[in-house]
């Protein structure tokens, strides 16, 4: 049985409407289903029976803007390569250098994955060996990498400019996490075709065929356990739910902070393992519909990274934190409506654009106790400053949508943290700092017994993480 607190199954992959639209809420693109014999393809057949289907997105998937300048990301490793030369011809050699290390950094992973999902014995005695080489690239920075290979800063900004993937800059990201990011794309980016609430859609049937159900509104209070062992949970509504095992999907925070008792906290000291690990970022999404279907507003598949022109991220990241009014350090446009192929028999002559950027969670903290949708003259306000400076962007990018919009809405780490449950509104979980990688209990197995993690905390940040890590606690 899979308990969802909300009113929608899916997590980060439900759609919400408002009039005659529909949002994705956390599926923008994805990688790797493009290949048939793909790991990420083959688990999605698996459990959707082969019935999730995926639209490419096409040659471009992401185009990198810095300033007046824009850089394509194109399909394919070997055209990828040739392309990111075409713009630097004098760092052929770095740029071969990279695209070499992604690959060897990515190929190392998966022993370190593995090492998560045996037992304690067999850990013990091979864990060092099969971790050691994935160290070797989790223990650096992706500065720190792509600063051997290449002096040349804008190289080094256009080929971070996925880092919003994954939420950090490149001086604090794990070289290994922007590795997997990079390799995930270079076979292109797809999108679900009739949008990211097929997933659940298409994964509920399997789950009933083998004999269980997801239940909706159905938010869990505290995780039964008896002599160190969990043999259920108890609901908000005060029923009880039993069960052999039991596996949270809600997050390493919000599992040890709110969900198993306090005496097993204590016991097991996981309020000092959590103070070795960080939430990761927070957002704003600004989510617009359009009158005019794709085609006739000329609306592209490929998503935009837009970048001040002067600063590396990092720089541009600390001066927006010390200023929100300074430019934002980076703004990511995606046009779902565009790149789903069955949008328009749903939703004729209509289309949708999806803005995100980095927002701190303290800017909003003062309503974390109001409602959703009720927080007050205030906080709307702040929210329609953002909107309109994000719209701003999104004019200058495509000014044929001037004119056009129907209406728009704002959501802030609050609201994040009103669907998700992340405590700070993280998008990602826990940040994908060198450190993170370092951390042993980040990991299916706990020290309760029958009780098991599993979720983007314990691999990496997004779907594909998220939906490998099930195949680890499996």
């Amino acid at each position: 049985v899979v308990l969802e607190r909300r009113y929608i199954a899916g997590g980060c992959t439900h759609v919400f409407k408002r009039k005659d639209y529909e949002w994705d809420v956390g599926i923008q693109y994805i990688g790797e289903v493009q290949r048939e014999k793909g790991i990420l393809k083959r688990l999605f057949d698996y459990i959707t029976n082969g019935e999730l289907k995926w639209a490419d997105m096409g040659e471009v998937y992401d185009r990198i803007i810095i300033g007046d300048e824009h850089f394509d990301f194109v399909r394919g490793v070997k055209n990828f390569k040739e392309k990111i030369i075409s713009y630097f011809p004098e760092e052929e050699q770095a740029i071969h250098q990279y695209v070499n290390l992604v690959f060897e950094a990515v190929r190392s992973s998966k022993n370190y994955y593995i090492s998560k999902a045996i037992s304690p014995f067999w850990e013990k005695l091979f864990g060092s060996y099969l971790k050691k080489p994935f160290y070797k690239f989790s223990d650096k920075t992706t500065y720190d990498v792509l600063s051997t290979l290449t002096t040349n800063e804008k190289l080094i900004k256009v080929l971070t400019g996925q880092y919003g993937d994954y939420g950090l800059p490149p001086k604090e990201s794990s070289f290994s996490m922007h590795a997997s990011v990079a390799r995930h794309y270079f076979d292109g980016g797809s999108f679900p075709i009739g949008g990211s609430s097929q997933i659940v859609k298409t994964i509920d049937p399997v789950i009933e065929s083998a004999g269980g159900t997801i239940l909706i509104k159905a938010e869990v209070n505290k995780v039964i356990i008896e002599n160190n062992k969990a043999i259920g949970v108890k609901m908000s509504d005060g029923k009880s739910i039993y069960a052999k095992s039991i596996v949270s999907n809600a997050g390493i925070n919000t599992t040890f902070n709110r969900l198993l008792p306090i005496e097993i906290v204590e016991k097991h000291h996981l309020k000092e393992q959590l103070q070795k690990v960080k939430p990761s970022v927070a957002h704003v999404s600004l989510y617009i519909g359009l009158e005019g279907s794709p085609e006739d507003l000329n609306i592209p598949k490929t998503n935009l990274w837009v970048y001040p022109k002067n600063g590396d991220h990092d720089t541009c990241v600390k001066n927006y934190l010390d200023d929100l009014n300074q430019p934002f350090p980076l703004v990511y446009l995606s046009f779902p409506s565009a790149k789903d192929p069955d949008w328009s028999k749903r939703y004729p002559g209509k289309s949708t654009v999806d803005i995100i950027t980095l927002m701190p969670y303290e800017i909003f903290d003062k309503w974390s106790d109001s409602k959703w949708m009720k927080r007050g003259e205030e906080y709307d306000s702040i929210k329609e400053k953002i909107a309109q400076r994000l719209l701003k962007i999104l004019y200058e990018k495509l000014p044929q949508a001037k004119g056009k919009i129907n209406c728009y809405e704002l959501s802030t780490p609050l609201t994040t943290k009103h669907f998700v449950n992340y405590k700070n509104g993280e998008v990602y979980g826990l940040d994908h700092s060198p450190s993170r990688f370092r951390q042993p209990f980040l990991k299916p197995r706990t020290k309760i017994k029958n009780f098991y993690l599993t979720g983007q905390d314990i691999v990496t940040a997004g779907v594909g993480g998220a939906l490998f890590s099930g195949v680890l606690t499996a």
